[in-house]
């Protein structure tokens, strides 16, 4: 399995396991023939799948295991239970060893961070890694990021996250400079904590390539403002389930809208061109899909509650991703901004020693 492109599945995370994951290889691969599939998990439950879905089987390897880690495991738990046996440890262990170029999974996201960050360790000079996702806007998509990777960051972790998503949407968007915002309470210069602050003079003040925009407030996330839309883990994870919650309560009050009455039955028969249209539009599977970014290796992480369509999309980005050798960019630009962050905290030093002597 050495020609074109290969991703490593973990086959049994997710809320549905391997059902979902062998669906999600079936739609990839129509759209993606080029791309051939390592999977781990029980055989047993995967080889029937596959012999529903030749096209899938033709392209892809199982590699067995019997082990998979719970949704509900505690990341200590899953190091100590699934370390070198799980489905989940495989595959990322897969990308690793070369075997393939990214892994995908479906399964618990504090178990996946924290294997992820085992097998592959962190690119030198990233401080903490970030979880980067698209997000649907008014203008078509941004990246969003951190969305749950880092709880809590400071000024430069937060520098180092700009940097990193930048170089993603530059990938995922082909664009050569994508804008850049941090999300605060407010637009003003005198709004939010010292870090998010902080890490807007480092932006401003850096040398590096990053068409940063300053600050901007929740709504901008969904008008699109920005491609990189910055933020820590803490917050980050809030305002992503707020979205989703907000996109399905929206579905709910259309559905109960059209069938309220016979009136709004008849109507919906002319307007259903337009509803499908919106619901694709908010359809979450369609972004599904976050790449943990800062990682010496790619590992994208799926919803767990998703069906075939959206572990397509999540194998989407990940080829996306690996094709465009993304983990090279993110660690040219971390170098870049390590060299400028060096070079202003040397000059600070010797600023305030100069400050000491002359006092």
């Amino acid at each position: 399995m050495t020609q074109g492109l290969t991703i490593a599945l973990d086959g049994m995370g997710g809320d549905h396991g391997p059902e979902t994951v062998i669906g999600g290889a079936e739609v990839a691969s129509v759209r993606r023939p080029d791309v051939r599939f390592l999977i781990f998990g029980d055989e047993a439950q995967i080889r029937p799948l596959l012999e529903k879905h030749p096209r899938v089987a033709q392209a892809s390897e199982i590699i067995h295991t019997d082990v998979a880690i719970s949704m509900d495991d505690k990341p200590s738990q899953a190091l100590r239970r699934g370390r070198k046996t799980s489905s989940m440890w495989m595959a990322i262990d897969a990308v690793k060893a070369g075997r393939a170029q990214a892994a995908v999974s479906a399964g618990n996201t504090g178990a996946l961070m924290a294997m992820a960050k085992v097998i592959l360790k962190t690119i030198p000079n990233v401080e903490r890694p970030a979880l980067a996702a698209l997000w649907p806007t008014a203008r078509g998509e941004s990246v969003a990021l951190d969305l749950g990777a880092t709880v809590g960051a400071d000024a430069y972790q937060l520098v180092q996250f700009a940097a990193m998503g930048e170089a993603f949407a530059r990938v995922i968007f082909n664009i050569e400079q994508p804008t850049v915002g941090l999300l605060n309470i407010g637009e003003e210069e005198v709004k939010g904590t010292e870090e998010v602050k902080a890490a807007a003079q480092m932006l401003r003040e850096t040398k590096l390539p990053i068409r940063f925009q300053g600050f901007i407030e929740g709504d901008d996330i969904s008008k699109g403002t920005v491609d990189v839309v910055v933020t820590d883990g803490y917050t980050g994870n809030i305002a992503l389930k707020t979205a989703e919650g907000t996109a399905r309560l929206i579905v709910t009050f259309l559905r109960g809208a059209m069938q309220s009455s016979l009136m709004s039955k008849i109507g919906y028969l002319f307007a259903r061109g337009a509803f499908k249209a919106l619901a694709t539009k908010i359809d979450p599977r369609a972004s599904n899909g976050a790449v943990f970014l800062g990682l010496n290796g790619l590992v994208v992480k799926s919803h767990g509650g998703t069906d075939a369509i959206g572990f397509a999309a999540a194998i989407d980005v990940a080829a996306d991703v690996a094709s465009a050798d993304l983990v090279a960019k993110i660690s040219a630009d971390v170098d870049r901004l390590t060299g400028i962050e060096n070079a202003r905290r040397t000059q600070n030093n010797e600023i305030e020693e100069s400050e000491a002597a002359l006092s």
